[in-house]
């Protein structure tokens, strides 16, 4: 049966065995992963013969292995292929199925599996053999002992591995296993005695066990703490082994993090880590040059946000914070956002400093003075930081602390002449209010003439221009409110007089002049859009800008003051120019004194130039005739294009002229013979290569003028219906693709082939009947030749999609006819790319209609019903901007089109139809209301406060690197349901009659101030956003009147303790200043509402005293809990050598005291405290509670002659009872040893260098000796007392 065994050895023969029963092991393994209860029965069939087989196989394999194993070791009981194999037997027995291969039984086999490989782990042989490896390894018996060591670790190794293979795929398995057993049987793996690669598949095996928050715990009571502290403090030949602890303290966080309290917000949770590992945490997190510091910052930042508390006791918070300005810069802003999130709330905000902690986010720039160029980068970070800091309420409240400090403190770098790197700080303002610079702002910048840029670029199609031009223009939003507000801010802060500052410095003038003009120019612009009088007034005034150019007493002043007003002035006049222009539907275009003119005389122009045309004499015109040399060469490229194109666009107007064309010179016939398809030219117009350049598609356009030529005159009509081949070809050439037609060609003949539509002008033949489409009488040919009926064919062709996609382009719609059934077949075509190409193209048609016909919105509608999602969408988003217009809403509606089918999809445009009578009867009658009623209040409402806190902060902190943007919306913020119920008499009707208003003026009154549960307060926000967009409307005013709401909304909005909640009154008020009655209402309680040229409201308002809006009250921290201590040792040796190792924490004196413990240790006095259990417990715990580095830590451990294992873990844990000093109760009285200590500040001693206590880890981090040094006493930074004789003590002579 074993072929693969004849003529190898014994061990050869073990080993192969082996290979042979982990295949068959994988391949039952992999069956019972495929197999499932739902599977048919014949596959079913299958499966069960295969794992019968590997069954078969298995018990084969085993059953030779115990035959051999005698054989190769007949001393040894159990070599490591007789441990396989009856692992292997016993997974053989186990996987017996005595009935159908259920799920229940095959879960139960998993279960038996799991269960003796970690009996395997737990065999007496591998834990004698791991406890005397050591020793054995060194005896008299040679290499024998370590051979054996070696076997067992392959084993357990291998063991360990299966287990994390079957726990990996089966998550139930987790839910019963005995963390006990399982970590008493790998504990071995996890000494310090195990190899890193070993106690890196433990780490890994104890991950795949962590299931729930219960594993989680059950693990964390088996006393790994040690474990986990000891190979986090490993150097880096063990990455592996650290990179599967980190992965395990992930996971626990991860896990076992659920037990958070109910209702509890961000940072108030609990981590179930002990302050030993997140010490251990915090060292590498710390230490720049460690691989692993960024992810373990990461883990850090998550844990802040779980539970501060833990964080705050250990001292993980000054790390996070010194990342902000040391760490790496894709790390700053995520720990920014984590800090933000803490400051929001009270009772996690008190762990922060106020004034102090967040500040030192702003160092990179406050401090870049005298750093030079190279600082930018870091200066860059810091920008990035402030930015995400400054866009979040809580960031902006924090900064305007103590009369805004922090924020003069960063505008005031803008006044320091000689930093080199405030370029760096003008972009941090461009980015932080949004400001997106334009086209010409190199050019400003640099100081040229704008006036060159009056035409449109050439990178920018004409097409392109007008699709633009045609866009709606953009709405005042949330986030103008927010960027507006922030402008308020800095410019009370003197932004516009450190810029103006920055204007005085050189006379005339330099790109970082021109840049800060610049800035001030935007800030203005934007504070005339979207502030009040009271603040654009004041903001507009610059004062001192005014005063420069007015100083005739100081003409460097005066040059200064009038440059910056003729450059704000330029800088205005080309923003308006180059701004998008509007095209009104049903509206004459505006008036443009610049460019009305020029349009005008070249439309006067355009009329002589016809006119003088079509009066050309009979010798004029043949003349024309010749020189275009049609009639005198077949050759395309001999002719005079621009003569032919002028003759078709002019003389050949004349009926009499194109008569004599036709029928006396036959010209029009030879040059329609040139756009035949099937023309026997050698050089027709379907042969010419295609290119973008004017020299081929010329010839595109030549064609389409000449047939709007022909069918401007009725001859021309006659000539093309009954003497030009030219439409008959046409539609030959279309039936060459019909597959069943006898005309079917080869692809190199086919006219409308798919290489010849990309590569010649055949894609013009398209243009040629979109040209003809566009004209009753071309409709009519269309028809009479049946090219129509080509179309219908072409449409079904699955593999054309240019040539469909070129129809649906070219054709024209405005003519009703069989042009329109054309796109309604595109539009319900059984290819789903087709339909939504189709779909997008009538949206664009409809954009560019001056006035939406009724067919488009029936076909549009009819689009809302395609069985393919994408089609759906992009119907319901052009019919929300069609409903823009009243009168093409009340078309849609009277179509009355189902919309549940959609979803979610369709709700924003429902909602557009509730804000008309019409619409909302429809939407009540069909039962719409009143499920969304029910759904808003139940749930909604939350997930809007979700969905509007995203796009806010998703606009604030735009990223172009993101797929696509969030998506648009119309007016000031997202619709909201309650907003359109108010908008109609009935819909606020309804709302009376539900109670539901009540209910949310209750709940405002009610938990208006809530500052701790996070349930009330995003219900809080949700309600304050119902407010805000029923108060949106004069009709849902009236509510917030009958409740005197308006009042509430403004002393939440000025003293809630929850920043974000300010931030959301904030928001409801400038929905509520959108009526001209809200606006007058928050007038007289001093908010001041943004009013458009025209007096009507813009949805934006601002408090008149700002100061106060965004003042937070000063916290006081609470003071750090009482630790637990320790009873006080009792050895003199123990106080010394803890007081050397409290002296590492201190970088001055570090080094200094390493020497002073490698002393100690050779020391026969001191060697038995280094091998003492007791003490290398008070190191931990110092360790656990205390600041050290981490190659310090890694020093401190392996000093100590202590190999960590199953028993000193054991150890560890009764000296934890034993040293644990008592609480309340009373204790005998212990006497206090005190450290042998020589001061550090007195005179050292000879062959002392002033080096060796110098800040570095030099002698911690080297293998080598220590070089030893005269003072022998541990260092101290405790007081010194001097007493009389102590020279002379004999504690002084023992010690020498």
């Amino acid at each position: 049966m074993f072929t693969e065994l004849d003529g190898k050895s014994l061990e050869d023969q073990i080993q192969t065995l082996q290979e042979m029963l982990a295949k068959a092991q994988n391949l039952k393994r992999g069956a019972e992963g495929v197999l499932k209860p739902d599977l048919p029965n014949i596959i079913k069939a299958r499966i069960e013969g295969e794992m019968a087989q590997a069954d078969a196989q298995i018990n084969s394999i085993v059953n030779r292995m115990d035959s051999c194993a005698p054989l190769l070791n007949p001393k040894c009981e159990r070599s490591d292929s007789v441990l396989v194999s009856s692992h292997a037997r016993d997974t053989r027995s186990t996987s017996l199925r005595d009935g159908g291969p259920s799920l229940l039984s095959g879960l139960k086999t998993t279960k038996q599996q799991v269960s003796g490989l970690i009996k395997a782990l737990l065999n007496p042989s591998l834990h004698k053999n791991s406890v005397s490896s050591v020793s054995s390894s060194s005896s008299s018996l040679g290499a024998q002992p370590s051979d054996t060591a070696g076997e067992f670790d392959n084993v357990r190794s291998e063991v360990m591995k299966q287990l994390c293979t079957i726990l990996e795929g089966n998550d139930r398995v987790r839910f019963d296993l005995n963390m006990v057993d399982l970590v008493q049987a790998i504990s071995p793996a996890l000494a310090d005695n195990a190899s890193s690669k070993m106690r890196a598949r433990a780490y890994r095996l104890l991950r795949h066990t962590l299931v729930d928050m219960h594993s989680v715990g059950r693990l964390l009571e088996q006393n790994l703490d040690w474990y986990l502290v000891r190979s986090l403090a490993r150097d880096n030949r063990c990455s592996t082994e650290r990179e599967q602890v980190i992965k395990l303290v992930r996971s626990i966080v991860e896990i076992g993090s659920e037990n958070r309290p109910p209702h509890a917000s961000a940072g108030l949770g609990t981590v179930p880590l002990s302050e030993a590992v997140m010490r251990a945490l915090i060292a590498v997190a710390e230490h720049q040059e460690d691989p692993f510091n960024i992810i373990v910052s990461q883990t850090l930042t998550e844990i802040l946000l779980i539970d501060v508390d833990l964080l705050e006791r250990t001292g993980g918070l000054r790390v996070l914070l010194q990342a902000l300005v040391d760490g790496p810069a894709e790390l700053a802003p995520i720990v920014t956002s984590a800090f933000l999130q803490i400051m929001d709330i009270p009772k996690s905000r008190v762990y922060l400093n106020p004034g102090t902690d967040l500040d030192v986010a702003l160092s990179g720039i406050t401090d870049a003075y005298g750093k030079g160029t190279h600082h930018g980068d870091r200066m860059r970070v810091s920008a990035k930081v402030i930015s995400v800091i400054l866009r979040t309420w809580s960031g902006l409240m924090y900064l305007c602390m103590n009369d805004m400090a922090a924020i003069r403190t960063m505008v005031d770098t803008l006044r320091i002449p000689t930093l080199e790197t405030r370029e760096i700080i003008l972009d941090m303002f461009f980015d932080l209010l949004n400001i997106k610079t334009p086209e010409w702002y190199k050019t400003f910048i640099d100081g040229k003439r704008l006036t060159i840029y009056r035409r449109r670029p050439p990178s920018q199609p004409k097409h392109t221009m007008e699709s633009t031009a045609s866009k709606a223009p953009e709405n005042l939003k949330l986030t103008d409110q927010y960027i507006s507000l922030l402008i308020i801010v800095l410019t009370k802060a003197g932004l516009l007089d450190a810029l103006t500052a920055m204007l005085e410095e050189v006379a005339t003038g330099s790109s970082l002049s021109r840049k800060a003009t610049l800035l001030i120019a935007e800030i203005l612009q934007t504070a005339n859009k979207s502030l009040p009088v009271q603040y654009a007034s004041h903001i507009q005034s610059i004062t001192r800008i005014f005063e420069l150019a007015v100083d005739y007493n100081n003409g460097d002043h005066r040059i200064v003051g009038t440059g910056a007003i003729s450059s704000i002035e330029s800088f205005n006049r080309h923003q308006a120019r180059f701004q998008t222009q509007v095209i009104v539907k049903d509206a004459r275009q505006r008036a443009n004194s610049v460019e009305d003119p020029v349009r005008r005389g070249q439309r006067q122009a355009e009329q002589v130039r016809v006119r003088t045309a079509m009066q050309m004499d009979d010798k004029a015109f043949q003349s024309a005739l010749i020189d275009t040399q049609v009639m005198m060469s077949r050759d395309f490229k001999k002719w005079n294009h621009e003569i032919l194109l002028g003759l078709v666009e002019g003389p050949l107007l004349n009926p009499k002229r194109l008569e004599e064309a036709i029928k006396v010179s036959k010209f029009v016939k030879r040059l329609m013979s040139f756009f035949h398809p099937f023309s026997q030219l050698s050089n027709r117009f379907a042969d010419i290569e295609r290119n973008e350049v004017r020299s081929t598609v010329k010839w595109v356009k030549l064609g389409c003028s000449l047939l709007s030529t022909l069918l401007a005159n009725p001859d021309g009509v006659k000539y093309l219906a009954s003497e030009e081949e030219f439409l008959p070809q046409i539609v030959k050439g279309f039936n060459q693709l019909d597959p069943v037609s006898v005309l079917n060609a080869s692809d190199a003949e086919t006219v409308f082939s798919k290489k010849k539509i990309e590569e010649t002008l055949t894609y013009g033949y398209l243009e040629m009947l979109g040209t003809l489409s566009k004209h009753r009488e071309g409709v009519e040919l269309l028809e009479k030749f049946k090219i129509f009926s080509a179309l219908y064919q072409v449409s079904n062709l699955k593999s054309r999609d240019d040539l469909v996609k070129g129809i649906i382009d070219n054709i024209d719609y405005s003519i009703d006819g069989h042009s329109r059934i054309v796109l309604s077949k595109m539009l319900t075509s059984a290819y789903k790319h087709i339909r939504e190409y189709a779909t997008i193209h009538l949206g664009q048609l409809i954009r560019s209609s001056p006035k939406v016909n009724a067919w488009m919105l029936r076909l549009l509608v009819t689009q809302l019903y395609d069985p393919d999602q994408n089609v759906c969408q992009k119907a319901v988003q052009f019919l929300e901007e069609v409903c823009d217009s009243p009168e093409n809403l009340k078309v849609v509606v009277d179509m009355q089109p189902t919309l549940e089918h959609l979803g979610e999809v369709a709700n924003s445009l429902l909602y557009k139809f509730m804000s008309t009578p019409l619409g909302f009867r429809y939407l009540y009658d069909v039962g719409f209301i009143e499920r969304e009623l029910d759904a808003w209040l139940y749930g909604r409402n939350e997930n809007y406060v979700v969905e509007i806190e995203v796009y806010l902060s998703r606009e604030l902190n735009y990223n172009p690197m993101e797929d696509e943007p969030y998506r648009n919306f119309e007016g000031t913020a997202p619709r909201h349901f309650y907003g359109e119920i108010a908008k109609t008499e009935f819909g606020c009707q309804i709302l009376h009659e539900k109670g539901h208003f009540e209910e949310f003026a209750y709940f405002i009154r009610t938990h208006g101030f809530e500052c701790e549960d996070f349930e009330i307060i995003h219900k809080l926000k949700s309600i304050l956003w119902v407010i805000g967009h029923v108060g949106a409307s004069p009709g849902g005013l009236h509510f917030l009147e009958e409740d005197n709401l308006i009042p509430i909304i403004l002393e939440i909005a000025e003293l809630s303790a929850v920043l974000s909640v300010r931030g959301t009154c904030f928001y409801a008020l400038g929905l509520i200043s959108s009526t001209a009655p809200g606006a007058e209402i928050l007038d007289d309680d001093d908010w001041e509402s943004t009013l458009s040229p025209l007096g009507v409201p813009t949805g934006l308002c601002y408090p008149s005293n700002v100061e106060k809006f965004v003042a937070v009250d000063p916290w006081d921290v609470p003071p750090p809990e009482d630790q637990k201590t320790l009873i006080p040792p009792t050895v003199q040796e123990e106080v010394d050598i803890l007081a050397a190792i409290s002296n590492l924490a201190n970088t001055v004196i570090a080094n200094a005291a390493s020497r002073t413990l490698a002393k100690m240790k050779s020391k026969p006095e001191y060697r038995n405290a280094f091998s003492s259990c007791s003490l290398f417990y008070r190191v931990l715990d110092m360790l656990s509670t205390q600041r050290f580095r981490l190659p310090v830590r890694r020093y401190i451990l392996d000093l100590f002659d202590i190999q960590l294992d199953a028993d000193v873990v054991l150890e560890l844990a009764v000296c934890a009872q034993k040293l644990q000093a008592p609480g309340n109760t009373q204790s005998p009285k212990i006497t206090k040893l005190k450290p042998r200590v020589v001061s550090t500040f007195g005179r050292p001693g000879r062959g002392r260098n002033p080096s060796d206590s110098s800040d570095d880890d030099e002698s911690m981090d080297s293998e080598e000796e220590p070089i030893e040094i005269v003072v022998e006493r541990p260092v101290s930074l405790l007081p010194v007392r001097k007493v009389k004789g102590f020279m002379d003590s004999p504690i002084s002579n023992s010690s020498r």
